[in-house]
């Protein structure tokens, strides 16, 4: 429904004597109300006693004003999507009570302030991260009934995830919802993105011509409970929103619990709009978000001054939560009844229709044939829904990643009789040379991480040498593609990985720095839940393309604990995440190339050890480079025995081998190059040829990566062993700073001579 600017009259305030005639046509209005369903083992809602009256409809001001023009039909409209809000509400609690859907969360109470948002917004221009509670927000972008219980029964025709998502975990490709997740406050750093790919894109004016659906006076719009306040992703959030001045409309939607932790155990003085107010930037507004005619003032400020681009917005909106939780909580549990009796009274969908009859807008009846047509509506949809069939099982594979484009194909393998030329560069030197042809080819690309642009400080670029990460691999980007290509990002590792998802919904293609592996856990939520899952979740209706580059492993003198990690296990055993990991020159530029161009999150990992040898080096490959992902490299053939590994292990492999040999054993090795998707062609044929094999890698040996390769071997090629198949890995323990301790711990070429050794006598 659009927004209805038009003037008709003033609304008045009512008086005293005019709120006690509402109280009593309110009672009178609820007692023909049809009856809500509702299981009865569901905690219900306190109905009002007739005394004390209902609050007013707006808070008394200490100066009387008047109301700003509403047009009264905009009001009626407004009236109708939060009853049927609530009405949606109503049913899926009673069709979980029939166990007729199988998870339920409300949106109730929260209705009037959601459909000012809806109103004032515009659904498929602005863009939109909602949460749980937003029913009301999208009936009102024009989300159906039909469409949110399809969501509810887990139909395959559900817009918002195809059945693979929790009812009430909004998405909508048409509307502009970006689908939703469950863990708290991870939407936010993505709607920071999602605004600031409109802004990169008014400093890239080549973008203009690659990529459609950018307004110029767009909004994102994205929403959060009190209690997700809490979380570090709120402030990182902010903090860019307000630094980069993004038009972000955030909307806290204060019920005062989080499940039954009440605001003042979450945030310090109860309010935290108190503690953001010296944000700059940011146009901070409070309201009664039961109040619809006081929201839709608010919101109406709070957009116009993101469409102004003078900055982020922040609306607080103090809401009611008139049911539990979900129906997996009993708010009985911990809120008394005469608070829960308060809230009751608060009741936007009941005070709102009070008042329209009392303001003359509407008489009963005709509101009650309002409720009437929404009452039918819902039933007619309910019933359409559970008609509709889940997803068939054999669907469930289905978008782990990209249908579109396959980089284990041939159409990324180029390697074969590529021409190479200049003087032999390192590691660093062949990824800079990628980083530098594909920026060139894609104006898409931007490059973003911790000290990864030459200087920020552009007036300073003629007067130093550079920065370009801390190990010099985006040297010079900067300077050749610009600060808004290439930027520093502040030391916030999900706010880099957060911010790069929301990009890479709006098109553009985020090639992200994670200065050392080690520091890579804060943004493990945004990689596992958020930017993994996308597209499955959202069954292909959107996805985030990101590539992660990220320094890696020990083997340096005094690198220690904090510097050494090499934990990879942790995620290639993630869905949807491809992960990248070369051990020489060529090879990691090829592989770049292929995770740049193909269509799925990438975690790239680059050994440190590895970036300056002289062993790996190369002469330079054309731009047209690829390496397909899922294709292993037979670093030395052999007969007798083979080393499957991969990263700094491979090099130490060599002289084990080497070493071997002058002992009469051939032993060939195996460099995986690609840990997900792995090429098990290669293993599987190596096995058959040399019947011992050795899985050698710089992770842990528990639960380490070699572990999985061990375990389908032994499996499924149990016949072809003539060993059992050894592991060369780390101590179970950490990297230490003594070089002594740190040689002792991770696996070196003596450990992997050892077991070809051991593995030769069997």
């Amino acid at each position: 429904m659009k927004t209805d600017t038009k003037v008709l009259k003033l609304v008045k305030r009512p008086s005293a004597a005019e709120r006690s005639a509402e109280a009593a046509r309110s009672a009178e209005v609820e007692s023909s109300k049809a009856p809500v369903d509702r299981p009865q083992e569901m905690p219900q809602p306190i109905t009002p006693r007739p005394k004390p009256r209902p609050a007013p409809l707006a808070k008394p001001a200490k100066q009387p004003q008047a109301q700003p023009q509403v047009e009264p039909k905009l009001l009626l409209e407004m009236y109708r999507t939060m009853y049927l809000s609530r009405r949606m509400d109503d049913k899926e609690i009673q069709l979980k009570g029939q166990n007729k859907i199988f998870f339920q969360i409300s949106g109730a109470g929260h209705e009037a302030v959601l459909v000012a948002a809806g109103v004032v917004l515009k659904p498929g221009y602005d863009w939109f991260y909602p949460y749980y509670r937003d029913r009301a927000l999208c009936l009102q972008l024009g989300m159906t009934p039909y469409e949110q219980l399809l969501a509810a029964v887990g139909a395959e025709e559900d817009p918002n995830s195809h059945g693979r998502q929790m009812p009430s975990h909004w998405g909508n490709k048409k509307l502009n919802i970006v689908s939703q997740s469950s863990p708290t406050g991870t939407q936010l750093l993505q709607a920071v993105g999602c605004a600031e790919a409109s802004y990169r894109l008014n400093l890239i004016p080549e973008l203009k011509q690659r990529i459609k659906g950018f307004h110029d006076d767009e909004v994102t719009y994205v929403s959060l409970g009190d209690g997700t306040s809490s979380e570090g992703e709120f402030w990182e959030a902010l903090n860019t929103a307000c630094n980069l001045k993004l038009p972000v409309l955030f909307l806290l939607e204060d019920n005062g619990y989080a499940i039954s932790v009440p605001v003042e155990v979450q945030t310090a003085g109860g309010d935290v709009s108190k503690l953001i107010e010296n944000f700059p930037n940011l146009y901070l507004q409070r309201c009664d978000g039961t109040d619809p005619i006081e929201s839709l003032q608010t919101m109406r400020r709070a957009v116009a001054y993101c469409r102004d681009r003078k900055g982020p917005a922040f609306v607080h909106a103090k809401v009611i939560r008139p049911y539990s939780h979900s129906l997996s909580d009993d708010e009985r549990l911990y809120r008394s009844d005469e608070e829960r009796l308060g809230d009751a009274e608060r009741d936007p969908v009941k005070r709102f229709g009070a008042y329209l009859i009392d303001a003359g807008l509407i008489e009963q009846a005709k509101l009650q044939q309002i409720k009437d047509e929404v009452d039918r509506e819902v039933l007619e949809a309910a019933d359409r829904a559970l008609a509709k069939p889940q997803p068939a099982p054999a669907t469930a594979m289905r978008y782990v990643f990209s249908p579109d484009v396959d980089p284990t194909s041939k159409e990324f393998d180029t390697e074969a009789g590529a021409e190479l030329s200049g003087n032999a560069g390192t590691m660093v030197d062949l990824i800079n040379r990628c980083l530098q042809t594909e920026m060139g080819r894609d104006s898409r690309i931007v490059v973003f991480g911790e000290d990864v642009a030459d200087c920020s400080r552009e007036e300073n670029l003629g007067k130093v040498k550079g920065k370009g990460g801390v190990f010099k691999v985006t040297a010079n980007l900067q300077r050749k593609f610009g600060s808004a290509r290439v930027f520093n990002s502040p030391l916030a590792e999900a706010n880099i990985v957060g911010r790069a998802i929301g990009m890479a919904t709006r098109g553009l293609k985020p090639v992200v720095e994670i200065q050392f592996f080690d520091y890579i856990w804060p943004a493990m939520h945004q990689i596992r839940n958020e930017l993994a899952l996308l597209r499955w979740r959202s069954g292909n209706e959107w996805k985030a393309p990101v590539v992660i580059r990220v320094p890696v492993g020990g083997y340096l003198k005094g690198g220690a604990v904090y510097h050494s990690q090499s934990g990879v296990s942790t995620f290639t055993q993630i869905p949807g995440l491809r992960v990248i990991y070369p051990s020489n020159a060529l090879d990691a530029n090829g592989l770049l190339r292929t995770a740049i161009r193909c269509d799925d999150p990438v975690l790239f990992l680059e050994h440190k050890h590895l970036y300056r040898q002289a062993y790996n080096k190369s002469q330079y490959p054309p731009d047209d480079f690829m390496v397909p992902f899922g294709k292993a490299k037979v670093v030395r053939e052999g007969i007798d025995l083979s080393i499957i590994t991969y990263g700094a292990l491979v090099q130490r492999s060599v002289v084990a081998a080497r070493q071997a040999e002058q002992e009469g054993l051939s032993v060939e090795i195996i460099d995986l190059r690609s840990l997900a998707p792995y090429d098990w062609n290669a293993i599987a044929a190596t096995v058959k040829k040399t019947n011992r094999v050795i899985v050698a890698h710089e992770d842990s040996l528990s639960f380490g990566y070699g572990a999985e390769i061990a375990a389908r071997i032994s499996d499924e090629l149990f016949e072809y062993l003539d060993a059992p198949v050894r592991r060369v890995c780390a101590f179970d323990t950490f990297v230490a700073y003594a070089p002594q301790l740190e040689d002792v711990i991770l696996p070196q070429a003596a450990d992997v001579a050892k077991a070809i050794a051991e593995l030769r006598s069997y």
